[in-house]
């Protein structure tokens, strides 16, 4: 484990396809940041309870159990208001009130340097 010093910054995927999020991670990694996983909803809340470490969360719209991408990104805003957020569908195209404000959306398939580009913009001071 790293020190927290020289740590790189943290993303939380959140994806209940497990090829897509190992996609998505490597994709993350590759671009210099850490990253923590989570296959629904409630999986992410309780990492981010558990770690105040994760500066962005990248989740899809369509998890399954009782809280949707959509809903997650409302409640992160909510009761962790600094951490950044992009949100992905493939069967979805969500309007700009439908995310919280300042969270991004890209569309699947995403191209990589959509992805790598919006993070290392939300990242920025």
């Amino acid at each position: 484990m790293r020190h927290p010093a020289y740590s790189r910054p943290v993303v939380l995927v959140v994806e209940d396809d497990v090829l897509l999020r190992w996609t998505a991670t490597a994709i993350i990694e590759e671009a210099g940041f850490d990253v923590v996983e989570a296959g629904a909803g409630i999986e992410a809340i309780s990492v981010l309870e558990k770690r105040s470490d994760i500066q962005t969360v990248f989740t899809d719209v369509e998890l399954p159990g009782s809280i949707n991408g959509i809903q997650l990104a409302h409640l992160i805003r909510t009761r962790w208001p600094s951490i950044r957020l992009i949100a992905t569908s493939g069967q979805l195209r969500l309007r700009e009130d439908d995310l919280p404000a300042g969270a991004r959306f890209l569309h699947k398939p995403y191209a990589v340097a959509n992805l790598t580009g919006a993070l290392k913009e939300l990242m920025e001071p």
